[in-house]
């Protein structure tokens, strides 16, 4: 599975979104943007609309969305397929980029692995026989599916310790990883959809 590396807007330009956003007190709520093919709930998805736990996203080989649950924002990339919990999201396949609110517990499910996180920034691509995960910024608990003994608390500050978790019968089921195929102006674009800005602007990391 491959996801071109690029962003919604340029650095720049998100931040100027997120001052406006912070500066007005806005938050979005519902489908933020639609590109390509989309569809929630086997009908074709409309910005604008609410969507919420118990609902389905697919997007299609150009299909892309950004949309907002409660203070919760996420971007799915092309070829996805996701559904919203109570507590979370499953991701069937496909790519996802997450922020969560601070102190609310939620949970990512895949094929392989189960993530769980307080506050966080995840991206998530889920294969059937491998999850990539990079945890953008906070703490989450990386856990295999296949061998639940697996299991790794990760914090991080700016992308520091991405994972693969592998399915059964791999040698290891937590490996390293690169940082691939998610970008800093998307985190900031999510967050400033949901009044936020994530914690490392300012901070003088060099920018993904």
């Amino acid at each position: 599975m491959s996801f071109p590396r690029r962003a919604f807007l340029a650095g720049g330009a998100a931040l100027l979104l997120v001052r406006e956003a912070l500066a007005q007190g806005r938050s979005e709520r519902g489908i933020y943007r639609v590109r390509g093919e989309v569809e929630v709930g086997g009908s074709p998805a409309r910005e604008g609309a609410v969507v919420g736990p118990g609902e389905t996203i697919r997007t299609g080989a150009d299909g892309e969305i950004v949309f907002v649950v409660g203070r919760d924002a996420m971007l799915a990339r092309r070829n996805t397929s996701l559904s919203l919990l109570a507590d979370g999201l499953r991701v069937v396949t496909g790519a996802v980029l997450s922020v969560f609110a601070t102190g609310e517990r939620r949970q990512i499910r895949t094929e392989t692995a189960t993530i769980g996180i307080r506050g966080t920034a995840v991206y998530i691509e889920a294969e059937a026989d491998r999850t990539y995960a990079c945890t953008c910024y906070g703490e989450a608990t990386l856990e295999s599916v296949a061998d639940p003994s697996a299991r790794e608390t990760v914090r991080t500050r700016h992308h520091e310790q991405p994972r693969y978790i592998m399915s059964a019968g791999a040698p290891q089921m937590l490996m390293q990883a690169p940082v691939i195929n998610h970008t800093d102006a998307e985190l900031i674009l999510l967050e400033g959809i949901v009044g936020r800005q994530p914690p490392f602007v300012g901070q003088g990391f060099r920018p993904y």
